[in-house]
């Protein structure tokens, strides 16, 4: 079975580690491209990140798009929603089934 992580401020995510995921919480760009990078490499299938660290990231993340694993997917932290981990849900989703999921709502 694929571990799960978690990276970003610590405010941010200290309440995953309830839910029994493993929590790494960054302060600079290049700690977090080096733990993301060593996540990837260490049998992590899922790695949720921080919207904010995400866009930090940007480049790291890229390296990753269009594998299996692990999957990169960007949650809210306590500094707001900016709507990228909605956005690159729904893109995902939309290339697997071909269709909108958002039809007839607004658009984001």
């Amino acid at each position: 079975m694929s571990k799960i992580a978690v990276m970003g401020d610590y405010d941010s995510i200290y309440g995953f580690a309830a839910l029994g995921l493993d929590t790494y919480p960054v302060e600079t760009k290049e700690e977090g491209t080096q733990l993301l990078k060593r996540l990837a490499e260490n049998g992590y299938g899922i790695i949720y990140m921080t919207e904010k660290l995400g866009d930090t990231l940007k480049t790291a993340r890229e390296e990753y798009m269009g594998r299996i694993s692990p999957a990169i997917i960007l949650i809210p932290g306590v500094s707001g929603n900016t709507g990228e981990g909605v956005k690159g849900v729904k893109g995902s989703v939309e290339q697997a089934v071909g269709s909108d999921i958002l039809f007839g709502e607004d658009k984001q």
